[in-house]
């Protein structure tokens, strides 16, 4: 997501909705419909919006897994889009770089309250910035006060120009310091990539290793995690994988699948089974120690602006809280880029989740990215429920 409420979302044809329980037979709901059932609709109904391609994943708490899609994964060919289909993960990743700082703090190798300039000196300075008046903590919850400008294209003609641009880190955090801090440290919140990319660059210097590397090693392998990748330049996804296109007009629909991530922390793929797995492990508690677990929890209230797009949610360390319709919470992060919308959900005890995936952002106006984003926040509602 953007500081601009997803500066990059982004109709279709489609294939009918494809269903299938992949074991065992889905239990009835209240009301007599399936959670099968149930998911299928809210799939069609994404995908009658407009949305070229849907694809959503449920684990129930026995195990069985659900999966349902809709739509098409080529616009040209017309094909259905596969049940196990790459996508961009996007600010999903997140959640990523917050589980391998929270394990480093476990370890002794961090503090929470370590300030970005005792980590990285002289990187936050120049117009307001200072890198000693801001910690981990407050770039993990959002609260750095640092004024996000990662690139990201609105228009056709910026895309075409833009797609395969590389950045190292030490731009994009240039990028950022040209501007005032948006509040003093600690005193609002605002959503910043660049904070992310300052956490990745924290781990490298801990470390002595990339971010990526560190996943893969602490999160990817020790849970089995072998679809989930990480990119790096690539401007293209393994196979297979739908098309991903993006809304920027009426009459202006551009497959935007292909194009190098702005920043490294945002270069991975996976699949809604991965991304379930993910969810699972940390809140069952298989990748952080208890404490620091309880300190991704700790929430506090989102801006006015991304409430729009998740009523009452509050924010963690690299985690999302929100709540459920019939009671209680779930936690998230979703993530938008490239064409891209991932939503998921995990109930608390990790026993329960939801991840859909839509390739097709349609940006062009703010209530199509909100009824997009509603859609795919119902689905993952009724799918915890």
């Amino acid at each position: 997501m953007t500081s601009t409420l997803r500066k990059r979302l982004g109709v279709a044809f489609g294939v009918a909705a494809l269903l299938v329980a992949e074991v065992g037979t889905a239990a009835a709901e209240p009301g007599g419909i399936s959670t099968a059932q149930r998911l299928r609709q809210d799939t069609e109904a994404i995908h009658a919006l407009g949305i070229s391609g849907v694809q959503a994943r449920v684990i129930t708490p026995d195990g069985r897994e659900l999966v349902a899609t809709s739509g098409t994964a080529d616009l040209d060919t017309g094909g259905p889009i596969p049940s196990d289909a790459y996508f961009r993960m996007a600010s999903t990743s997140k959640t990523f770089i917050a589980t391998v700082v929270l394990q480093l703090v476990g370890e002794g190798r961090l503090s929470l309250d370590d300030t970005v300039e005792s980590r990285l000196p002289e990187v936050v300075r120049g117009n307001g910035n200072d890198g000693s008046r801001i910690t981990i903590r407050q770039l993990l919850q959002h609260t750095s006060g640092i004024h996000d400008d990662l690139p990201g294209y609105t228009t056709p003609e910026e895309y075409y120009q833009q797609r395969y641009d590389v950045y190292t880190t030490e731009e994009l955090v240039a990028r950022a310091m040209t501007h005032a801090p948006d509040f003093a440290p600690g005193t609002s919140w605002g959503y910043s990539n660049t904070g992310y990319v300052l956490l990745g660059m924290i781990i490298q210097h801990t470390t002595g290793r990339p971010s990526h590397q560190e996943i893969e090693d602490r999160i990817l392998r020790p849970l089995g995690l072998d679809r989930t990748r990480w990119v790096g330049t690539s401007p293209i996804l393994p196979d297979p994988h739908a098309r991903a296109y993006q809304l920027f007009g009426p009459d202006s629909r551009v497959d935007v699948t292909d194009q190098v991530p702005a920043d490294e922390i945002l270069a991975w793929v996976t699949t809604t089974r991965d991304e379930n797995r993910f969810f699972r492990a940390l809140l069952a508690g298989r990748l952080l120690p208890k404490a620091q677990l309880a300190e991704m929890k700790q929430t506090i209230p989102v801006s006015a602006e991304v409430q729009q797009m998740w009523p009452n949610g509050r924010y963690g360390l690299g985690l999302v809280e929100r709540p459920l319709s019939c009671g209680g919470t779930y936690w998230s992060h979703e993530g938008g880029d490239g064409g891209y919308i991932t939503l998921n959900g995990v109930t608390d005890d990790g026993h329960r989740s939801a991840v859909v995936s839509l390739s097709e952002a349609r940006g062009d106006t703010p209530e199509h990215i909100l009824e997009q984003e509603n859609a795919a926040g119902a689905l993952i509602d009724h799918a915890l429920c």
